[in-house]
């Protein structure tokens, strides 16, 4: 087995991906890892809000970080969580369909970043205008569903596809009306 360039020519294709998320995404990565890979400093491009499921919150909790996205208003759909743990993050335990149509109505450039959490994505499937599908090449056990629920058939169109060197996949979609 050779050595030496299958690594580098594998951190070569990682730093495309990367050089993609910090122009076109910054926002979406965490506050932590912003820090970790140097463009902590980096404008927000998309986004200024982000909701997330509580189990997907629960992921940066388990490692004591409370604002996992600081760069963003936060907000945490939660039935369980009585109380913030962090000033930076907004729960929202009951109608986060009316919530999000609130911060929908608010006069913002940036839009707002569903990050994880499937039931959440089924609840708010009538409010989402833009999908970013991000396939890796990595199998993580059986996968999830990326809607929770049951809802009806919703048409998005094929906006743009970039393939990397990494085999990571995005894919843009618009909704249809």
């Amino acid at each position: 087995m050779p050595t030496g360039t299958p690594a580098r020519a594998s951190t070569a294709r990682n730093e495309e991906f990367l050089e993609f998320l910090k122009a076109q995404y910054p926002e979406t990565v965490s506050t932590e890892g912003r820090k970790a890979l140097g463009f902590n400093n980096a404008a927000n491009q998309r986004f200024d809000t982000v909701i997330q499921g509580r189990a997907s919150y629960q992921l940066a909790l388990d490692v004591n970080i409370t604002s996992p996205y600081a760069q963003l208003r936060e907000l945490v759909a939660s039935r369980t969580l009585k109380e913030s743990p962090d000033p930076n993050v907004e729960l929202v335990s009951d109608d986060v369909v009316a919530r999000v149509r609130e911060l929908k109505a608010e006069d913002s450039e940036l839009g707002i970043w569903l990050c994880g959490g499937s039931q959440l994505a089924g609840e708010l499937i009538d409010e989402i205008d833009e999908l970013v599908i991000k396939t890796y090449p990595i199998v993580h056990g059986s996968g999830m569903p990326m809607f929770g629920s049951d809802f009806a058939p919703t048409v998005f169109a094929l906006d743009s596809v970039r393939v990397f060197g990494n085999g990571t996949l995005v894919r843009v979609y618009s909704r249809t009306r």
